[in-house]
């Protein structure tokens, strides 16, 4: 499978990630694991910056998709192929971002600079 390829299909995959997380059927693990996948692949914030040369890049480049792989596991597939027919369409103009998605990126930066000046100063 092309890169082009692999990028296409994660664009139909955290849309239907996000369909389970909302489903009944879904087990209570591929919640948790879609919840995290999800908040991820939407935050405007990525745990490792951009801007830091090459390992920027390594997060959205490994990370997401070793998440989303781990979370397709979960799912019944059937159940996810039903749900990835339903996300076929869902980000023809492009990925969606909200602020409130980086909440979760954001503590995590703020408890290791908190472990860091504690640290340091203590």
């Amino acid at each position: 499978m092309s890169l082009k390829e692999r990028a296409n299909q994660l664009i139909t995959d955290i849309p239907a990630i996000f369909l389970c997380l909302k489903s009944r059927d879904t087990p209570l693990a591929a919640k948790i694991l879609a919840g995290i996948t999800v908040v991820y692949a939407l935050s405007p914030v990525d745990l490792i910056p951009d801007f830091i040369p090459v390992l920027g890049y390594l997060d959205d480049v490994i990370l997401l998709p070793v998440l989303i792989a781990l979370t397709v596991k979960l799912i019944p597939q059937k159940l996810f192929q039903q749900f990835k027919k339903e996300a076929k369409g869902m980000w023809e103009n492009g990925k969606v971002k909200y602020w409130y998605y980086a909440i979760p990126i954001v503590a995590i930066w703020l408890l290791i600079l908190w472990f860091f000046v504690k640290a340091i100063i203590f």
